[in-house]
């Protein structure tokens, strides 16, 4: 399924508050991996809180054409895996609309397998480079039978009759090329190893193991992470509980915190310490978020985030912090617009790769409502105003572009609830990839969005 839909312009209204219990999606990083080794394993997988956004379904029609099987029982998915080493050849491409992850991630799975496999997607995911997931891929035999200019979609794949495990160093801090070859070792013999310099998401890891993997994972003093995976084990099917997208959690939360009078709670949100950088961010910026309920599940840290308004002032993001919150700077910078004084974000070139230019896509929003701000190579300053005066559609009803991009149209409606003037995006269709209902949600809250 495709997302490349008749586009919907939505506007954005000042809210006057935000009040209520706030129930996101589940974790989309979760969701993937479920489907993914749920389809592998031997056996029977639930699966429950899937997000069942239009990446997500990608995915799930992408492992049902190898070989899984899959229905709903009640609010649960019910999958029969294959066994690992056992997928079949598709019947034809996969289709995988916007999703990076589900495209990435079925690269690394798919392509220690002796078929060929062709991977298609949208407008804004044929745009996005793929050369760093094929690399490693190359270095384990697997062939790149067809690829557009620069590494980009469509690819075709074919695998050779036995991969070879590698010892990959992974310079880019990239959960999803990490992830990719971690599947691809899964068919492999031997041990394949990833080093990372820099902690990335280790969602992968933590599901390898709960589905029996062999894997080890081990730190050095200097921070750099080293995972083994042994090839050709057997994987087990599991139940898994998918707690709530800590990424979606990001709008309301910020919607929250700059709209006067507001008091929301976000219940059983991942914590996981690689995905909270911008709940770390908001409360150096000042952020009423208090954390309840701490809890572990099904290996991942969980909690209930109260989030009440508040005066947010402006600060520096470390560089250091990106890996953890890539997916949140564009809302982050919807916050920096209503905090005192200037907020600076560094190390942001993977903006630059997501699923739009996310940088100058941020930039030309903010521009065109009213927000004083410097787009560098990989960095962000935004002047904020705390009281919103000024901010919103300046110039004659334009909307913002947003370049089939979830992310960037959540962000600017989020914008719109507290800005003097309404915030128009081009394009609300996209948000069913990550976040389905989310107008509803928010209008349930108190917001106007329509």
């Amino acid at each position: 399924m495709s997302s490349e839909t008749s586009a919907k312009p939505l506007s954005s209204s000042r809210a006057k508050s935000l009040n209520g219990i706030c129930r996101v999606p589940g974790d989309k990083s979760i969701s993937h991996r479920a489907l993914m080794l749920g389809g592998l394993a031997s056996g029977e997988t639930k699966i429950s809180g899937l997000l069942e956004g239009e990446d997500v379904i990608n995915t799930l029609k992408t492992m049902q054409a190898v070989g899984a099987l899959a229905h709903k029982d009640g609010d649960d998915w019910i999958m029969s895996g294959t066994g690992n080493g056992l997928l079949l050849a598709p019947d034809g491409a996969f289709e995988f609309g916007n999703s990076g992850t589900g495209c990435r991630l079925c690269m690394g799975l798919f392509g220690a397998y002796d078929f060929p496999t062709t991977y298609k997607g949208d407008a804004s995911l044929s745009s996005r480079p793929m050369s760093r997931v094929l690399n490693p891929l190359r270095e384990m035999g697997v062939q790149v039978l067809a690829e557009e200019e620069g590494g980009r979609l469509p690819i075709t794949l074919q695998g050779p009759w036995q991969t070879a495990p590698i010892d990959y160093v992974v310079l880019v801090p990239s959960a999803q090329v990490k992830a990719a070859i971690l599947f691809a070792g899964l068919n492999t013999p031997g041990v394949t190893k990833v080093v990372e310099p820099h902690l990335t998401r280790d969602h992968t890891e933590k599901m390898l193991k709960g589905f029996g993997a062999e894997l080890e994972v081990t730190t050095a003093a200097n921070g750099e992470r080293r995972i083994s995976v042994e090839g050709q084990g057997k994987l087990v099917g599991q139940d898994v509980t998918v707690p709530a997208d800590p990424s979606s959690a990001a709008f309301p939360m910020v919607a929250a915190l700059i709209v006067e009078g507001s008091e929301i709670t976000l219940p059983d949100v991942m914590l996981n310490e690689a995905r909270v950088g911008l709940i770390t961010t908001l409360m150096e910026m000042g952020g009423d978020i208090e954390i309840t309920n701490k809890r572990n599940s099904g290996g991942e840290e969980i909690g209930d985030l109260v989030v009440k308004s508040s005066e947010l002032k402006g600060i520096t993001v470390p560089a250091e912090r990106a890996a953890s919150m890539i997916d949140e700077y564009p809302v982050l910078a919807v916050a920096a617009s209503f905090a005192k004084g200037e907020t600076n974000m560094i190390g942001l070139h993977e903006l630059r790769v997501k699923e739009s230019d996310r940088l100058a896509a941020v930039a030309r929003g903010l521009e065109m409502n009213g927000v004083p701000c410097e787009e560098g190579d990989d960095w962000l300053k935004v002047q904020g105003r705390p009281d919103g005066k000024g901010l919103g559609n300046i110039s004659n009803n334009a909307s913002v572009a947003t370049h089939l991009d979830h992310r960037i149209a959540m962000s600017f409606l989020v914008m719109g609830m507290a800005s003097e003037k309404p915030v128009i995006v081009d394009d609300g269709s996209i948000m069913e990839t990550s976040f389905p209902g989310f107008v509803n949600l928010m209008n349930g809250l108190g917001g106007s969005i329509g």
